[in-house]
């Protein structure tokens, strides 16, 4: 989990953060995890040739995070394909009360010397085993009810 303040800069007129900045504050949070908990530093990965590529996001705008507020992050591998990683990022209020977005975000693995979609290598497979949130949810909309349910 990493916690973030909404800078004024990333909001709409109406002082809550911009729809398209909610991806900058998720993708940053997972390389943020991804390097904190993990030990994986990204550009190390495309130095060796290894590059991952959005192919996909599925978000829910929940509750609107506003000017100034601190939020909090969270992350988790949630399934994958022979090409694929598939990650859930939660954003949440601070005291981890009131869920404000969830995206389901798709990561196509990539050769970073010729921009080709290639299958994970053994590496990449055991860090998947070791890191994929057993029991995954089936579907976004059960995802939030269970959420909601779990912190009401």
């Amino acid at each position: 989990m990493s916690l973030y303040t909404i800078r004024f800069s990333d909001c709409d007129p109406f002082g809550h953060l911009n729809n398209g900045r909610y991806i900058d504050y998720f993708l940053n949070a997972r390389e943020d995890h991804l390097r904190d908990h993990y030990g994986i530093e990204l550009n190390e990965w495309a130095k060796r040739g290894i590059g991952f590529v959005v192919n996909r996001h599925d978000i829910r705008y929940l509750r609107p995070a506003g000017y100034n507020e601190r939020v909090a992050i969270r992350s988790a591998l949630i399934g994958w394909t022979d090409t694929e990683l598939h990650v859930e990022l939660q954003m949440w209020d601070e005291p981890l009360r009131q869920l404000k977005a969830i995206v389901w975000t798709s990561f196509t693995r990539v050769n970073a010397a010729t921009g080709r979609k290639e299958a994970h290598t053994q590496e990449t497979i055991e860090f998947v085993r070791w890191a994929l949130l057993e029991g995954g949810p089936e579907g976004l909309d059960e995802r939030i009810a269970a959420l909601r349910t779990a912190n009401a």
